[in-house]
């Protein structure tokens, strides 16, 4: 069965051990499947870069306990290994509770937990640490042991290994200080993967580290595939017969309409479900760049922008006048548009950039966007509306990350309400008749309407209109609509 790697707090090192387990994996020519707790998009794009496998991610709150353990047991069957990162520390939840936790990802699938430590300025005290950790609960979990990270003598490894000895707990190895092991960062994350120029030499220095200093002996078999759930099929379509959306003879319309996904450095928080759950609906994705500049791709009959960082494009993407005038058109032309976080910024009349200088977007909705203060947990979202994706009184589990904040210069009607944690409750997100456009990450696989109601808006306008006009580079931006 596969572990559970877990840590105090973020910025332990979690990934880093994932990494090198990993990079290990794939220079032994052994299929590892990871997997990623909670709601993330830059963890796993590393993972699955150096594993070569799509790294999924496991949240209860998002997709709920039945889809996480299909989908566990599926991908994670399918390999040689698999291991789950978990996300901050081990027992952090939704707001001071530990649900949707690392813990209780750990409890649900029966995970060992192996616990990443930085202790660089720790002794004696790090058995008091662990012990916390290990007998905490609810949920109850299984310490199978801990990897010591930033050790760097053999005197500082003895006394931490003796401290450890006192309340018998395994050391399963122990990471010094390394160039190789300081990874890049920015306001929401690490960098993504095509950023690290250095990417095969790290992953080669990632599988060496591994060996000299981890206990593999102990910790490989840590790494074991789960079982299969027994008659189980694809989680993807387990996901759509749930939710009443599967097609008794199983066949697809065709043609398929085609739907462009923005896939660039800008626009990148993606899961892979939702390329999966598109192609399950009936649709056809075709990567698009913003960035580059490119026209939709021929035939596009519904667009969507998932997030990323268009704040650190915001020039390039200004001066993209072929892709933001056929984003234009297409909105005139009614046709579908989905915009999340990052790719919700394209769709305003300015945007800053982190020094502050203005740059003009799509022009379709009545904002302008800059840096602020940190938005970020769990949102409980409740429809306000009919929209292009969602009903009156519809409530969808979402998350929400991210420091650039809106300045509306119009009265909008709002898409639904937000309310979590911390927060108050607040009227969130913009809906036309064909566009929908809100701050909130959806995880589909939690709420298979939402790509199968773009499918049927896609097909609605294939059949009325299979024609997209060709845009023009200079079109001029519509009047913001409501």
């Amino acid at each position: 069965m596969a572990c559970l790697i877990a840590a105090p707090c973020s910025g332990s090192g979690k990934t880093l051990l994932s990494l090198c387990l990993a990079a290990l994996a794939r220079q032994r020519g052994l299929v590892l499947q990871p997997f990623k707790v909670g709601p993330d998009y830059l963890d796993p794009q590393l993972l699955s870069q150096v594993s070569g496998q799509p790294c999924r991610n496991l949240d209860p709150l998002l997709c709920g306990e039945g889809w996480m353990q299909r989908s566990f047991a599926w991908h994670g069957s399918r390999a040689d290994l698999a291991l789950v990162e978990g996300v901050m520390g081990l027992f952090d939840g939704r707001g001071p509770s530990s649900h949707g936790s690392s813990a209780a990802v750990a409890a649900l699938l029966q995970l060992p937990v192996v616990l990443v430590v930085e202790a660089s300025r720790q002794a004696g005290s790090l058995a008091a640490l662990v012990r916390g950790f290990r007998d905490h609960g609810p949920p109850a979990i299984h310490l199978a042991g801990v990897v010591l990270n930033r050790v760097n003598s053999p005197r500082h490894r003895a006394l931490l290994s003796e401290a450890l000895e006192s309340i018998a707990v395994p050391l399963l190895g122990v990471l010094p200080s390394d160039p190789a092991l300081e990874l890049p960062s920015r306001h929401l994350g690490l960098h993504s993967p095509g950023e690290l120029e250095d990417l095969p030499e790290r992953q080669r220095r990632w599988a060496a580290l591994a060996e000299q200093h981890l206990d593999l002996e102990r910790l490989w078999p840590l790494l074991g595939p789960p079982l299969p759930l027994a008659g189980e099929g694809q989680p993807i379509q387990w996901c759509l017969a749930r939710a009443g959306l599967g097609r008794a003879g199983g066949a697809l319309p065709e043609p398929r309409p085609v739907v462009a996904v923005a896939s660039d450095a800008a626009f990148h928080f993606r899961y892979p479900e939702a390329t999966e759950l598109l192609q399950a609906c009936g649709l056809e994705p075709r990567a698009w760049s913003p960035l580059a500049d490119q026209p939709l791709p021929p035939g596009s009959q519904a667009v969507v922008l998932p997030g990323g960082y268009p704040e650190l494009h915001a020039a390039p993407l200004a001066a993209a006048s072929r892709s933001l005038g056929a984003l234009r058109q297409a909105a005139a032309s009614g046709v579908p548009i989905v915009a999340e976080c990052g790719g919700l910024l394209l769709l305003g009349q300015q945007l800053a950039d982190p020094q502050g200088h203005c740059h003009t977007m799509a022009g379709l909705l009545p904002f302008s966007a800059g840096k602020g203060e940190l938005s970020l947990g769990y949102r409980q979202a409740t429809a306000l509306v009919d929209g292009l994706l969602v009903r009156r009184g519809e409530g969808f589990m979402g998350h929400e990350f991210h420091r650039w904040q809106l300045q509306p210069v119009a009265e909008r009607q709002p898409l639904w309400q937000l309310e979590g944690w911390g927060t108050g409750r607040r009227s969130e997100g913009w809906t036309t008749p064909n566009v929908h456009a809100s701050w909130l990450h959806l995880h589909w696989a939690g709420c298979p309407v939402i790509p199968a109601r773009l499918a049927a808006a896609a097909r609605a306008r294939a059949s009325s209109n299979p024609a997209t006009p060709v845009p023009a580079a200079t079109a001029a931006p519509p009047s913001a609509g409501g």
